[in-house]
C-alpha cells in the first residue's frame, strides 16, 4: 500500500518552545502554577505527558509560552526525537518543538506514532560535531506517511488501545507505590510502628533499634559486581533502559562473548537495584513478576544492589526506593565528570534499623502491594512489546485498517 509522503509542516504547525531568560535556571522563574516540561519529562512519559519536576511562576510564564493540552512535544536536544502528547497545558524550553495538527489534515496521535517509527532516522540526521541537535532544517528533510485523516484515526485508535491500558496500569502502579511509601514513612520516619506507644526511646531511637551504615548490618546484603560466564542469550539493561521503577525498553540481547564492557552485574532473587548516578531515580525490583531478571538479565555497572532474606525484602526494597535514600545518594555522590555514588560514599549512608520483628511485619504487610505493582509492570512490558510489533505493520500499510 502506497501512501503520500509529507513534511511535518504540511500536517500542522510546528515551532520551538520558549525560554528567553538567562540564566535559564534562575530560581526567580520557578515554583509557580504553570507546569514546565523538560526533555527528561518527555522521555519518561509513556504517551501523554502529565508529570513534571519543575513549574514556572508568572515571571517564568512571561518569558515563555503556555502550550495547550494535546500539543505534541518533540525533543530536539539531549534526547533526540523523543515525543509525547501534553495531557495538560504546559510550558517548555527551546530544546523541545511543539506540533499542533491541522484538524483536516492529521491526527496528533498518529503523528506521535510516526515519530516512534522515525526516531532512529531523526537521531542519525541530528548528529553534529560537538552536540547532537534536531533543527527544523534537518527535520524538514524527513517525510511522514500521510494516509487519509480517517485512516490515521483508525491506526491511532488501534495503537492507543495499548497505550490507554498502559496508562491505566501506570496510574495503579503509582497509587500502590505511594501506599507502600506512606506506610514506610509512618513506621520508620514518623515512628508510628505497631507498639510504638509502649516502646521506650533514647535520643529519638526506639528501644531495640539502631543507627547503622547501610553496608554494615545483618539485613542489607550488598551485591558485589562479579560477572561469571553464562550460556546462551541474556538481556542487557543499561540505566537508560529504566525510568523510575519500570523497565522502559527492550534492552539488548547479548552473549557472554560479546557483552558490553559495562555489562557486569548479574541480578539475584530478592534483590533491589538503583542507579548510582546523582539525581537519577531508577529502581529495579527482582521480585514477584519481575523475578525473571535473576535468570535472564545482565545489568550495567551503573547499578548497585542489595539482597536480603525473603522475610526482610519488603523493608529493604522500600528503603532503597525511599525519598530519604535518594537524597542521601545524591548527598554522597562524587565525581569530576559524572557525579555518582561510589561504594565509599554508600558506606556513609546511615539508616535507622528496626527490630527484626518490625521488619518482618512491614515486609509481610506490603508484600501483596509489591506483588500487584510488579504484576502491572510486567503487563505493561508485554503491552509495549505487542504494540511495538504492530506499530510498523500498521504504519507501512502492511495491515489494512
Amino acid at each position: 500500500m502506497s501512501w503520500e509522503q509529507k513534511r511535518l509542516d504540511e500536517l500542522g504547525t510546528i515551532s520551538r518552545g520558549r525560554s528567553k531568560h538567562r540564566p535559564r535556571n534562575d530560581p526567580s522563574l520557578f515554583n509557580g502554577e504553570y507546569p514546565f516540561i523538560q526533555t527528561a519529562d518527555v522521555k519518561n512519559a509513556n504517551f501523554y505527558i502529565t508529570e513534571y519536576s519543575q513549574s514556572y511562576n508568572d515571571k517564568g510564564l512571561s518569558q515563555s509560552k503556555l502550550w495547550k493540552k494535546g500539543t505534541l512535544c518533540i525533543t530536539i536536544a539531549a534526547n533526540i526525537a523523543d515525543s509525547g502528547i501534553l495531557g495538560i497545558d504546559a510550558c517548555f524550553p527551546d530544546s523541545i518543538m511543539g506540533f499542533v495538527p491541522y484538524e483536516d489534515k492529521s491526527d496528533v496521535r498518529y503523528v506521535k506514532y510516526c515519530f516512534d517509527i522515525l526516531q532512529n532516522e531523526c537521531q542519525q540526521i541530528s548528529q553534529g560535531a560537538t552536540q547532537d541537535n534536531l533543527s527544523w532544517e534537518k527535520l524538514s528533510t524527513i517525510k511522514f506517511p500521510a494516509p487519509s485523516l480517517e485512516t490515521q484515526k483508525r491506526i491511532a485508535d488501534i495503537l492507543s488501545t495499548y497505550d490507554d491500558l498502559i496508562e491505566n496500569n501506570q496510574k495503579q502502579i503509582k497509587l500502590l507505590e505511594e501506599a507502600a511509601q506512606r506506610l514506610y514513612k509512618e513506621w520508620f520516619v514518623d515512628l508510628r510502628f505497631p507498639g510504638y506507644e509502649n516502646t521506650p526511646t533514647t535520643d529519638g531511637i526506639p528501644e531495640g533499634w539502631s543507627l547503622t551504615s547501610i553496608l554494615d548490618n545483618n539485613i542489607f546484603d550488598f551485591v558485589k559486581c562479579k560477572m561469571t560466564p553464562f550460556e546462551g542469550n541474556k538481556i542487557y539493561y543499561a540505566t537508560a533502559d529504566v525510568s523510575g521503577t519500570s523497565i522502559v525498553s527492550a534492552g539488548e540481547k547479548i552473549l557472554y562473548e560479546n557483552k558490553p564492557s559495562r555489562a557486569s552485574v548479574l541480578p539475584v532473587p530478592f534483590s533491589v537495584w538503583f542507579a548510582r548516578m546523582s539525581n537519577s531515580y531508577k529502581i529495579l525490583n527482582c521480585f514477584g513478576a519481575n523475578s525473571w531478571l535473576a535468570d535472564s538479565a545482565v545489568l550495567s555497572s551503573g547499578f548497585a544492589g542489595f539482597t536480603s532474606l525473603k522475610e526482610y525484602y519488603g523493608f529493604v526494597y522500600e528503603t532503597i526506593a525511599s525519598k530519604y535514600f535518594d537524597e542521601e545518594k545524591n548527598r554522597y555522590a562524587t565525581g569530576a565528570t559524572q557525579v555518582s555514588l561510589t561504594n565509599e560514599g554508600l558506606s556513609k549512608i546511615k539508616i535507622l534499623l528496626p527490630t527484626v520483628d518490625i521488619i518482618r511485619k512491614y515486609s509481610k504487610t506490603i508484600e501483596p502491594i509489591m506483588s500487584k505493582s510488579e504484576l502491572l509492570k510486567s503487563e505493561n512490558y508485554k503491552l509495549k512489546e505487542a504494540r511495538d510489533r504492530l506499530l510498523p505493520k500498521l504504519m507501512n500499510g502492511e495491515i489494512e485498517v
